[in-house]
């Protein structure tokens, strides 16, 4: 049986399941090679398996270095509005063969793990809130004739 590349998994995989944008895969598959590199650093061994709450840890963290503020509105775009989306592509890329899992590996490893809003908007939240503005002087109403 010829292994199937990755372009070709997308194609089928979006034909499916039109939920998440193919640019989404391309981003998990990127994602997930962030975070394989960060836990290679951290433990400073090959990394065999990411599990799904490091994996969106990592997809957290590569998205705010990748899209910064815009994260939300590049996900919205891609179909993803909560972390158990993210867990449906995973198993999506599962099925088609490009992603491996372990016996213990579940979509309900992907469920509420994170608030988008807690994860993407608040690190770019301002810290103190802003001074009121002074308004101008109102101006004065015109004269009638």
């Amino acid at each position: 049986m010829q292994k199937i590349g990755f372009a070709e998994a997308l194609d089928s995989i979006v034909a499916h399941d039109a939920r998440y944008a193919r640019d989404a895969y391309i981003f998990l598959r990127d994602a997930l090679d962030y975070t394989t590199k960060q836990q290679k650093k951290t433990k400073g061994t090959n990394v065999r398996h990411v599990s799904g709450p490091q994996l969106l840890d990592g997809v957290r963290l590569y998205a705010l270095r990748e899209f910064g503020p815009l994260v939300v509105t590049v996900f919205e775009s891609w179909g993803i509005r909560k972390t158990e989306d993210i867990g449906h592509m995973v198993f999506n890329l599962i099925d088609a063969g490009i992603f491996g899992k372990t016996e213990e590996d579940s979509i309900e490893d992907f469920k509420n793990i994170y608030d988008f809003g807690d994860a993407f908007v608040r690190p770019f939240a301002p810290t103190k809130p802003m001074a009121e503005k002074k308004l101008p002087p109102s101006l004065p109403a015109p004269k009638s004739s």
